[in-house]
C-alpha cells in the first residue's frame, strides 16, 4: 500500500481520487511519525516513506525470527 501512494504521488489528482484517499487514510498514520522525525532533502524529496518501509521489513523479520524461536519452524 505504501508504496502504491508514494507513485500515485507522481500522477496528477491520484491522491483526490477514492482510491487515494483511502490508501492516504491507511498509510499517513505511520508515515506521520517518519515525516516528523525525517526532513525532505532539498525541500522536495521525501524519503521518509523508503525509511519506513524499511523499518517495516526489520519488524517483520522480527517477527519471523521470534515466530521461529517459539514453534520451532
Amino acid at each position: 500500500m505504501i508504496l502504491v501512494y508514494i507513485l500515485m504521488s507522481w500522477v496528477p489528482n491520484a491522491r483526490d481520487s477514492f482510491i487515494g484517499e483511502l490508501l492516504g487514510k491507511l498509510v499517513e498514520p505511520y508515515l506521520a511519525p517518519f515525516r516528523r522525525f525525517i526532513p525532505p532533502i532539498m525541500g522536495m524529496i521525501d524519503i521518509s516513506p523508503i525509511i519506513a518501509l524499511f523499518v517495516l521489513r526489520l519488524a517483520a523479520f522480527g517477527l519471523m525470527s521470534v515466530l521461529h524461536y517459539i514453534f520451532g519452524y
